[in-house]
């Protein structure tokens, strides 16, 4: 569930990239804490996480931006 295209991101309100951006926070938690357990099979998850936290991180700055300047 990590891979967001910025097509779907760009769709989305800001309240809903805000759901998103917490769901993938809990999940990159998850992943850690298997990751430290030694239980993880997928580290390139962890990765991929969080580039995705970023873009939508992005996409939320530009909307605010956008609004601002309106």
């Amino acid at each position: 569930m990590a891979i967001i295209k910025k097509k779907e991101l760009k769709n989305m309100t800001i309240e809903d990239l805000n759901k998103k951006l917490e769901e993938l926070k809990l999940e990159l938690i998850k992943e850690r804490a298997s990751a430290y357990a030694g239980v993880a099979k997928n580290h390139g998850k962890i990765r991929e996480l969080k580039k995705t936290i970023a873009r939508i991180y992005t996409f939320q700055n530009e909307k605010i931006i956008k609004g601002k300047l309106k």
